[in-house]
Order: structure tokens, then C-alpha cells, then sequence
């Protein structure tokens, strides 16, 4: 806006001075996501992340301690299906010692260096994964497909920090190109619908593992059928469990994950004794070369097995939400990683002895003695692997969902002091079908481990290259450390893809169709949403107009206060023409009211609502501004208290700010208000559909037809806002493609 600002911070409220006397409320669209992209400061560091449960040491650990039943679930249990997926043919005891040793490196690289110490870094404000990093990048680049004209910047969040000329080439580049936004967007799309894939896989791949240890002593007993049934039906039972939040259920599993970490290395330990002292020599690198050496092609396709011994790291970024760092890396470090170590070197040891026993490479080496105890944790271990990756599809369909990328479906925050916690019914139903559905079509090991791992190094690969985009445009990272942190994990990470594409045809074709169906919602969704704000924008209503409208002697100002919804830049939406040409009314308080999501985490509360007075009588702009991982769970009376709470603030401000203010006829409008609400308040939004013209294009025709049947089956979003249904009125207008 024109004119100072400043904010009521004890009202609560982001308030703009009565300088400009036209109509500023800017009001940019979140339909795309891209629309209020501040530049913001460095990425926080370690120490000033507010921990979400907890200010203590002792606090820290426990919610460590809770990470173990949701974060590390699928990455702790990968020796369960790691070995089975890998097609071995004949190994010599060389060749488990380079497995062994391309999996201790691909642990430590990978697990360690780059997402429990460097990935971890590069939180947005909290929050983690793929989209974090995207909306990151954005929001410190001032990037988007659509990059919005900013005129209202009262708030902190949205002033930039970084000025242009301070900006790298880097950045700058990103900002004049369109088809580099493009791709980016494409990228973060990519890794989002991987993750989904990853969160539909994980559990079916972990739970089948584990329970086909019942054929292994009883084989002629136990048909392969008869363990997906099983498999399917303990599924069920996992997904009708999220209802009840992440908290409960991880306070529920870490003691079963806490076991598991503690038994397998245990055999482990007990295995390197009993059949192989000598394992640990397999550290150097030199067997690594070897193995590749003797092996040549046969040795590069392994790695379609071997990189499933890293699958569930993404998770460890992308449930940051629901944890916090430092509780996360203390858990990695100290269990997750060293258990991982220990049972993949038992394993390792016993095959060497045995090694045609690669096919059950996990309950094999179990002895005898201890069997079932170890089946029963295994199998209970495999049921909370699953819980790591569908808390994390929760958290990036909820980021999707708040940035416009994905039809609106109901998100519930199943905790009051943690905000990432959330939960979809929708979602989860989904997932559990096809998660079902993957176990009873592709029952095969193996089929689904090589889907597996085309997720996982593909999703490894994406947050490789976004992370280097930090690095460079946000950390200023000296160029030699940027360098070598690409080339590491570029080649190695490229060399998992190119290894696991090979098997598309063997079961990697199905996260790649998952895929395919999740990326043509979310476009056929932006596409249409943008669209629809191009129409917006072009028929806007600006005040000139709109004081037209309102001088007709036909047209009534009627009693009673009503937010009339709006979501377009300088100026209002076409649908107020057309309300207001039809009811041939407006009511005598009017307050024009924007949900503005923000590519932040959060916005502070006393910038959540920004309200300014307009040039005609009793008419007024509210932007209620959210970020991504905020809450939008209030009472449609509360909400409504807050909004005239900072009207009056507002109005009152002008009293003191302006000389020539009228204090008597400032407190006679705050009475009008106050007259207005108790007469009646009224929520006003419009409810539009395209109409596709005999001109109109066969691409138009098909994408805005799709469009149209997502948003007539997706939720409304006033219910988020708590708004009673009876004072609900929906404005239908048909926008011409």
C-alpha cells in the first residue's frame, strides 16, 4: 500500500494507515501458490527452532524417543526385504563383502552427511520435505510461474530481506525465466507425487516381508496366498488407526520400533561372531571397486536391491513437522544408525557361509532359539514402518492442498500444541486401497521392491538437486563445497536411477503410474484454478466501478454485515457485478475478505488479519494471511470477533493517526459496525463454472472439463473457517474460457 504502516500489536492485528484513498487491499489469488513470494533470511540454524513438545534436554529426548515409532519405521526395517530384492546368482564370499560395504557407504553418505546434517538445515521455518524446499526456494528467490505484484507489504513475513542486487546470478536467472520456474515447479510436483508413492509402497512391501517369515517353517502350510490376505488385512487395521493422531500412535509403536532397534543388532552381533569375525573389513572402499570390477553389469543392476537399504530417509526430512531436528538427529545417530550397521553386517556374515540363503536373507540368519520372539517384533515393526511414510504423505498433501496444487480434501490437526500433526480422512482411505490393492495384484517380493526402488532413488535425486539450490542462492556456500556435494551425490544417486530403471518392466512402472494419476490431478487442478484467475483478473471491479454500481437509485443498501469473498489483486471479483446487478442490494457493512496463503510455515498472529478502510461508506478490505502449516480450524463467530475487533482497532488508529479525523464520527462508525453484526452476519462466496465456447480448443474443452468435476467433488473452503451453514450464500456465475 500507499502510505505508512504499522500494527496494533496488542489488538492482534496487521493495520494500514489511511494514506492511499484508493482501493489497496491487494488481494493475490492462492491459486497457484505464488502469490506472496518475500524474500526471506538465511535458512535457520539448529539452535533456533523452537522445539514443538518440550523446552528441556529431557524433553528433546523423549520426543526422540516418540520419533522411533513414525520417522525411522521404514528405514530401520529395510534389512527385512534388502537382500530378497537383490538378483544375486551365485555370490562369492567377495561379493557379499562389496554388498556389504555399498551399503554401509550408501548409509553413511546418504543418512548421515546429507539428510540428518545437511538436509535437516534446510527446514522451511519447521517444516520438511520436497515442497518445503520448493516454497524455500521460492520465497528467499521471489520465484513463481506467476510472479504476483506486491502492493500491500505491511506484514514482516512479506518484506524482502534479500535485495536484488545482493541476489546471486543463480536466483536472478530463475527470476527472468519462465521455463526455469517451470521446471522447478515440475521437479518439486515430481518428488511430491514420489513421496505419495513411497507412502503407498512402504507399507505394503514392509508388512508382506515380514509376514512371509510364517512360510519359512511352515511352507507347506502357509500358501503365498494366504500371507497377502494377512498382509492386506493387517494393512486395514494400521490405516484405520490414524484417525487417532501421530502422537498416539507413535507413543503406541516406539516400543515395538525400540525393540526392533535393539534385537537385530543384537543377532547381529551374535551372527559376525558365529560366522564371519572379519566383516568389518568390507568399510574400506577398495571392495566396493572390486566388486564392480569382477561383477561389471550384473553388479551395477544389484543396486536395484541395494539402494532399499536407504529407503525411508526422505521420510526423516519430510516428518520434520511432526518432530523437530534435534530429536530426529539424536534418534538417527544413536540408534537408528548403528543398529542398521550392526544388522546388515550380521546378515551379511551369515551369507557369506550360507550364500544361496539370499532369497531370505532375514530369517535365515535368525537362530532357531529365537525365532518367533524376533517373527513377532519383525511383524509388528513392519505395521509402524508404514506409519513413517503415511505421516509424511499427510504433511505434503496438507502443504499441496494450502498452496493450491491439489484439490481441497479435509485435513485434521489431531494435536493442539503441534500443528504438523495432521491427518486426512480422504487420503488415508485412499492410501489404504491401493496399498491393498498393490498386495493382492503384485504379491511378488520383488516386483514391488523394484517399484520400490524407483522411488526412493528418484525422490534421493530430486531433493539432491533442490538442495543444491539452497545452497547456492540462500546459504551462499562456498562454490568448492556446493561442487563437491553435487558431484557426490549426483553421480552416486544418478548411478541408483540409472540402475533402477532398468527394471520398469519388472514392477517400476507402478509409482511411475501412481505417479502419472497424482501429476494430472494437480495440474488439471492449477490449470484450471489459473485460468480461472486469469478471467478474474481481467473482469475485475475496481472502486471507480463499483461506485456506479452502488449510486443506481434501484440498488439497496440493506441491513447487516457481510464478508464478501474475494481473492483477486487490486481490485474485486466479477462476481460482485453480478451479484449485486441480480439482488439489486449490498448490505450497509460489507467487508471484502481475502484467505491469503502465504509460501511460509506460519504467520505470526499478530499478522494474521490485515483489514483497511475503503473510499466508499461502510465498505471495507480484510486479507486473512496463512501460511502452510497453519491452522485454519476456527469458529465462524470467532473469526468473525477477531476481524471486527481489528476493524475497530483500525478505525480508531485513523482517529489518532489523522489531525482531521472526527473522533465522534470515527466512534459513530465503530456503533454502525457494532449495529451491523447484531443485525446479521452473512458469508458471501462465489460458486463459479467455466463454459468452453464452440471456439474454444480441444485442450481448454478436456482440462477444464477435469478441472470442474475435481472441484465439484472437493470441499468447500469456508467449512475450514467454522462459518454455520445458514449463513452461508453461494453467488453462481458461469466464467467464459
Amino acid at each position: 500500500m500507499s502510505g505508512a504502516t504499522r500494527r496494533d500489536v496488542s489488538g492482534g492485528c496487521g493495520i494500514t494507515e489511511p494514506a492511499a484513498t484508493q482501493f489497496e487491499v491487494s488481494i493475490d489469488p492462492p491459486v497457484n501458490g505464488h502469490l506472496l513470494l518475500p524474500r526471506g533470511g538465511l535458512a535457520p540454524i539448529a539452535g533456533e527452532q523452537t522445539l514443538r513438545q518440550g523446552k528441556s534436554r529431557w524433553g528433546t529426548l523423549l520426543l526422540a524417543y516418540k520419533t522411533l515409532g513414525v520417522v525411522f519405521g521404514g528405514l530401520v526395517t529395510s534389512p527385512l526385504y534388502v537382500y530378497p530384492s537383490m538378483p544375486l546368482t551365485s555370490p562369492t564370499e567377495e561379493d557379499y563383502l562389496g554388498v556389504y560395504s555399498i551399503m554401509f557407504w550408501t548409509l553413511t553418505l546418504i543418512g548421515v552427511v546429507k539428510y540428518t546434517c545437511v538436509a535437516l538445515n534446510a527446514d522451511d521455518q519447521g517444516e520438511g520435505g520436497t515442497f518445503a524446499l520448493y516454497s524455500l526456494l521460492c520465497r528467499n528467490m521471489n520465484i513463481g510461474i506467476l510472479k504476483s505484484k506486491r502492493v500491500d507489504s505491511n506484514s514482516n513475513i512479506l518484506r524482502n530481506t534479500l535485495p536484488a542486487e545482493k541476489q546471486t546470478r543463480l536466483a536472478k536467472f530463475f527470476e527472468r525465466s519462465i521455463v526455469a520456474r517451470r521446471v522447478l515447479l515440475f521437479i518439486a510436483m515430481l518428488g511430491m507425487c514420489m513421496l505419495i508413492g513411497d507412502g503407498i509402497l512402504t507399507p505394503a512391501i514392509s508388512v508382506l516381508s515380514a509376514i512371509d517369515g510364517l512360510r519359512t517353517p511352515f511352507r507347506s502350510v502357509v500358501s503365498k496366498s494366504l500371507v497377502e490376505a494377512l498382509s492386506a488385512l493387517v494393512l486395514i487395521v494400521l490405516f484405520l488407526l490414524q484417525k487417532f493422531g501421530t502422537s498416539k500412535v507413535s507413543f503406541m509403536f516406539s516400543p515395538i520400533m525400540g525393540a526392533w532397534t535393539l534385537s537385530t543388532p543384537l543377532v547381529g552381533i551374535y551372527s559376525i561372531i558365529k560366522n564371519y569375525p572379519g566383516i568389518f573389513k568390507a568399510l574400506s572402499p577398495v571392495y566396493i571397486v572390486r566388486y564392480f570390477m569382477r561383477n561389471g553389469k550384473n553388479g551395477w543392476l544389484s543396486l536395484g536391491g541395494t539402494v532399499l537399504c536407504i529407503t525411508g530417509s526422505e521420510a526423516l526430512f519430510a516428518d520434520l513437522g511432526h518432530f523437530n531436528r534435534a530429536s530426529i538427529q539424536i534418534a538417527f545417530l544413536f540408534t537408528i544408525y548403528p543398529s542398521l550397521i550392526l544388522t546388515y553386517a550380521g546378515q551379511t556374515a551369515y551369507l557369506i557361509k550360507h550364500p544361496l540363503d539370499h532369497d531370505d536373507g532375514f530369517y535365515k540368519f535368525i537362530p532357531h532359539s529365537i525365532y518367533w520372539p524376533i517373527f513377532i517384533i519383525s511383524t509388528l515393526a513392519a505395521i509402524v514402518a508404514s506409519q513413517s511414510l503415511i505421516s509424511a504423505t499427510f504433511s505434503v498433501i496438507k502443504q499441496s492442498v494450502v498452496l493450491d496444487y491439489f484439490p481441497r480434501v479435509k485435513v485434521v490437526h489431531t494435536s493442539s500444541s503441534n500443528e504438523g500433526e495432521v491427518y486426512s480422512p480422504e487420503i488415508n482411505y485412499i492410501l489404504m486401497v491401493l496399498c491393498v490393492a498393490v498386495i493382492l495384484i503384485f504379491g511378488d517380493g520383488k516386483d514391488i521392491g523394484n517399484a520400490f526402488g524407483v522411488v526412493v532413488s528418484l525422490v534421493m535425486l530430486i531433493t539432491t538437486v533442490l538442495l543444491t539450490l539452497v545452497m547456492i542462492t540462500i546459504w551462499r556456500t562456498p562454490a568448492v563445497l556446493v561442487a563437491l556435494y553435487f558431484m557426490v551425490y549426483f553421480v552416486m544417486e544418478g548411478v541408483y536411477v540409472s540402475a533402477v530403471l532398468t527394471k520398469i518392466h519388472e514392477g517400476g512402472w507402478i509409482p511411475f503410474a501412481i505417479s502419472i494419476i497424482l501429476a494430472f490431478i494437480m495440474f488439471g487442478w492449477f490449470y484450471g484454478r489459473q485460468r480461472k484467475i486469469e478471467y478474474e483478473l481481467t473482469h475485475k471491479i475496481d472502486l471507480e466501478r463499483l461506485g456506479v454500481l452502488l449510486s443506481d437509485p434501484g440498488v439497496q443498501r440493506v441491513p447487516g454485515l457481510c464478508f464478501f469473498y474475494t481473492n483477486i489483486q487490486d481490485g474485486l471479483t466479477p462476481i460482485l457485478g453480478h451479484y449485486i446487478k441480480n439482488m439489486r442490494s449490498l448490505h450497509k457493512v460489507t467487508i471484502f475478505t481475502t484467505l491469503q496463503y502465504l509460501l511460509v510455515p506460519k504467520v505470526a498472529s499478530h499478522e494474521r488479519i490485515v483489514v483497511k478502510k475503503l473510499g466508499l461508506k461502510g465498505l471495507y478490505g480484510c486479507v486473512i494471511q496463512y501460511g502452510y502449516a497453519d491452522s485454519l480450524n476456527h469458529e465462524g463467530d470467532e473469526i468473525v470477533g477477531q476481524v471486527m475487533s481489528c476493524l475497530q482497532a483500525h478505525l480508531r488508529s485513523m482517529s489518532n493517526f489523522e489531525l482531521s479525523s472526527d473522533p465522534l464520527e470515527v466512534e459513530r462508525e465503530v456503533s454502525e459496525i457494532e449495529e451491523a453484526t447484531r443485525q446479521g452476519v452473512v458469508h458471501v462466496r462465489g460458486k463459479t463454472r467455466f463454459y468452453v465456447g464452440p471456439n474454444g480448443g480441444w485442450f481448454d474443452k478436456v482440462l477444464l472439463a477435469f478441472y470442474e468435476v475435481l472441484h465439484s467433488n472437493c470441499r468447500s473452503a469456508l467449512p475450514a473457517l467454522g462459518v454455520p451453514l445458514q449463513q452461508r450464500i453461494e453467488v453462481g456465475m458461469l466464467y467464459e474460457a
